[in-house]
């Protein structure tokens, strides 16, 4: 409660701030795109303060168990965001108040070229699929794929991300990132509660064969632009994490596995992702694979006195382990109507051990998404089907409003 407090004094402290700089000079604008913008100094100094909630309802349906209705707010966001020109100085605090530890974001980037950044704190990371590079906000369906679900949370880290991109005709978008290892909010509860494992290294390439997506375009999955010639960007992501103690490494301590002697061994934990997304007078498609592998495990023991020996296959009862498929083809009508077609299909490292965290499943998934004012204001319904290899059956159906502010 206490931190939420904070959070809201440091708001409305900052808020209060900006307001009577506008009384002073300058101006305010609000728009359903940007949210309440304050501008000062002829646009030198700009502050954006805007977010967006997801109110909506699912119904799940399971072989062999309860149906289950939700109504909730699925997502509330906050968001407080700013530049500085001159400085060449960027910012961003993102909360997410429909959860329970709500800090999503939290850094700040500086600019020394049109082509490179440089963030230090905790964001989004490029280093997982490419669908996990779009903010909640911009999503095609009314949730992530299979692929994202089984290898990433919120994909937030927090560390020092280098970003760039050079070329026209042909482009190219290199990026490379150091974080922690354990996600975001990774330093725990409370001063005792610290980092575990070494850090994660990662990097992203991005190749633009066709020249760049017209602007704004990039930052979703959808044609909401259609581009008038085709475009399409082939990415490859890789990360490794030093010494993992979380299924995904987006948290720590929840597992520890020793050497013979008794220490804490923690394993290594990689992941590699290709992609390619294409785009063309409204249609999309977005085809993604990953793999998650394990490393760093010889003569590994599951207690501290070196008794129980960790066998090869159960490492994937720690960490979430295998390769995921996701293929999603979609077409924007330039009135806003939209219909989306997904395939997604998970394959455990070791399909034959029972207690692998990565089940085999099979996922299809049909939407149709209303866009009102772009993904400023939205409607979005979607219908998927799971079938695992145990042989049960799950029906997902869910609605959701989209409102920015």
């Amino acid at each position: 409660m206490k931190k939420y407090f904070l959070l809201f004094f440091f708001s409305a402290s900052t808020f209060a701030a900006m307001a009577q700089a506008v009384r002073m000079q300058n101006e305010a604008v609000m728009d359903a795109d940007n949210g309440m913008l304050l501008s000062f100094n002829d646009g030198a100094y700009i502050f954006q303060l805007g977010g967006f909630i997801q109110p909506g309802f699912l119904f799940k349906n399971a072989d062999n168990a309860d149906a289950e209705n939700f109504f909730s707010a699925k997502r509330s966001f906050f968001r407080i965001s700013g530049k500085a020109a001159e400085e060449k100085i960027s910012f961003l605090i993102q909360t997410n108040f429909s959860e329970v530890s709500p800090l999503l974001d939290a850094w700040v980037a500086y600019h020394p070229t049109d082509f490179l950044t440089v963030t230090f704190g905790q964001k989004q990371t490029f280093v997982n699929n490419r669908e996990m590079l779009y903010r909640e906000d911009r999503l095609q369906f009314t949730e992530r794929g299979l692929l994202s679900e089984q290898l990433s949370r919120t994909g937030r880290e927090f560390g020092v991300f280098v970003e760039s991109r050079f070329g026209e005709a042909f482009g190219i978008a290199p990026m490379f990132a150091i974080t922690s290892g354990d996600g975001r909010n990774s330093f725990g509860v409370d001063s005792r509660d610290t980092d575990l494992g070494g850090l994660k290294y990662g990097g992203r390439l991005d190749l633009y064969p066709l020249g760049f997506f017209t602007a704004g375009n990039h930052l979703y999955s959808a044609d909401l632009k259609h581009e008038e010639s085709l475009k399409m960007v082939v990415g490859t992501a890789f990360s490794s994490n030093q010494g993992a103690s979380n299924a995904l490494g987006e948290d720590h301590g929840d597992f520890f596995i020793y050497d013979k002697n008794g220490k804490v061994s923690l394993p290594n934990y990689q992941q590699l992702y290709i992609d390619a997304l294409a785009k063309y007078k409204g249609f999309s498609l977005l085809v993604e694979y990953g793999n998650a592998s394990a490393s760093g495990l010889s003569e590994n023991y599951k207690d501290e006195n070196a008794v129980l020996l960790l066998a090869p296959q159960q490492i994937s009862s720690y960490l979430q382990l295998g390769d995921t498929y996701n293929a999603q083809l979609g077409y924007v009508t330039k009135n806003g109507y939209s219909i989306d077609l997904r395939y997604g299909q998970s394959l455990p490292e070791f399909a034959n051990y029972t207690n692998s965290l990565m089940a085999g499943v099979n996922s299809y998934t049909f939407g149709l998404t209303r866009y009102i004012r772009g993904h400023n204001l939205k409607a979005q319904a979607a219908f998927t089907w799971l079938s695992n290899d145990a042989g049960v059956n799950t029906n997902i159906l869910e609605f959701m409003m989209q409102i920015a502010f």
